[in-house]
């Protein structure tokens, strides 16, 4: 199992880290080699011009045997109602044919916008599981919340 994530404010670190906690599995965090801006205002500026050209940022590391991974918890913002470039690199560069990928996505009040669909673009021989959404960073409930989530889409431990 692996926790894959990308995370530009540390809210879906947490989360990764959190789940990580949880199931057990390898932490495996997808950055590309040039960062994007520690601004908030440069970064949505950044960020919207990469998803707009489709952009596929090369990362820093790679996974190494990503075939013995049958479930992969993959974890980041949601970006302009999408999926942050970084993350569409990864997901274009394995092969994820019969894994599970379980999503989670944190957000400031966009919820999970067309990440679901993209998802299934992105890596269409996976099965996606329901994602879980969670807003500014999960708060005190964000244990409770993955819990319930990680029980629904039947990947707890038992």
């Amino acid at each position: 199992m692996m926790i894959a994530y990308f995370s530009w404010s540390g809210h879906s670190q947490a989360i990764a880290e959190q789940i990580q906690r949880k199931v057990g599995g390898d932490l495996a965090r997808i950055e590309p080699i040039k960062k994007y801006s520690s601004e908030y205002n440069i970064c949505v500026d950044e960020a919207k011009r990469d998803q707009a050209n489709q952009a596929r940022p090369e990362l820093k590391k790679q996974i190494e045997n990503m075939a013995q991974y049958k479930v992969i918890f993959l974890g980041f913002p949601n970006w302009w109602s999408g999926v942050p470039a970084p993350v569409a690199t990864f997901l274009e560069q394995y092969d994820f044919h019969g894994k599970i990928i379980a999503p989670f996505v944190s957000h400031g009040g966009g919820g999970l916008g067309r990440i679901v669909s993209e998802l299934g673009r992105l890596a269409p021989y996976s099965t996606i599981k329901e994602a879980l959404s969670i807003a500014s960073g999960g708060g005190a409930s964000l244990s409770r919340s993955i819990d319930a989530w990680l029980k629904k889409i039947g990947l707890g431990k038992n």
